[in-house]
């Protein structure tokens, strides 16, 4: 199952999964292959990095195609490459859907305020995908030869909070912003911060004190750094 992830720019985490740390905002992208299906975790800023990863991981895997999306949340940097993938099924926190065909002129004017070339984010708010599956609490997907966890754990940095469990002889828990390792975690407009320190409480007792913890930007990190940012979170926000 296993291949040269480095020799791609990919990041090997465990036997068949991997990320990438995308350029400019240092977002992580999540990839599991099982037997029959592919899972790829959030999908890029732009339709650009979106084709570019669905290159380099055709390439990867010999030719596979992405047939499950997994977006962690509805900020821009995470989703605006999912129509580069126009045959997988795209999978999101319960409301995510709403909120994305609500929102589109929000999105465009965040990615372009972050410096996103004006026509770039509107060919991708235009081409924009919103889940056709909404996770409430859990989703087992069946990958062939491994199952994957979907997780709404949130709201905590969004209303919108979906992690990536993925077991294995050290579980690797994709976090998306809940936890962020190369900056201190943001707290948009759209943040439920009296709420975040409980979601990262969800993420800890699915993934448990082993697993390695991939932030939506930043290092791979354990368990004691995610119970740290919760308690800095908490006290920054003044909650228990």
């Amino acid at each position: 199952m296993d291949v040269t992830w480095e020799e791609f720019g990919w990041e090997r985490l465990a036997d068949g999964v991997g990320r990438r740390r995308l350029p400019v905002w240092d977002a992580t992208v999540g990839l599991v292959l099982g037997e029959k299906a592919v899972l790829l975790y959030d999908t890029g800023s732009t339709l650009r990095e979106g084709a570019e990863l669905r290159d380099q991981i055709e390439a990867l895997t010999g030719g596979r195609r992405v047939t499950h999306i997994a977006l962690s949340h509805p900020h821009f940097d995470h989703l605006l490459g999912t129509a580069a993938f126009p045959e997988a099924e795209v999978f999101g926190a319960v409301g995510l859907d709403k909120l994305l065909r609500l929102e589109a002129d929000s999105l465009h004017a965040a990615a372009v305020r972050h410096g996103v070339d004006a026509f770039a984010a509107a060919a991708a708010v235009e081409a924009l995908v919103v889940p056709q599956h909404s996770v409430s609490g859990e989703w087992t997907l069946d990958l062939g030869g491994r199952q994957v966890l979907l997780a709404n754990v949130g709201p905590g940095h969004s209303a919108h909070d979906l992690a990536l469990c993925v077991p294995g002889s050290r579980e690797v828990v994709f976090c998306g912003d809940l936890v962020e390792e190369s900056g201190e975690p943001q707290a948009g407009r759209d943040a439920m911060p009296a709420r975040w320190p409980d979601a990262l409480d969800r993420l800890l007792g699915l993934g448990g004190e082993d697993a390695v913890y991939v932030p939506g930007h930043g290092a791979a990190v354990d368990a004691t750094f995610v119970r740290a940012q919760r308690d800095e979170l908490a006290r920054r926000f003044g909650v228990s």
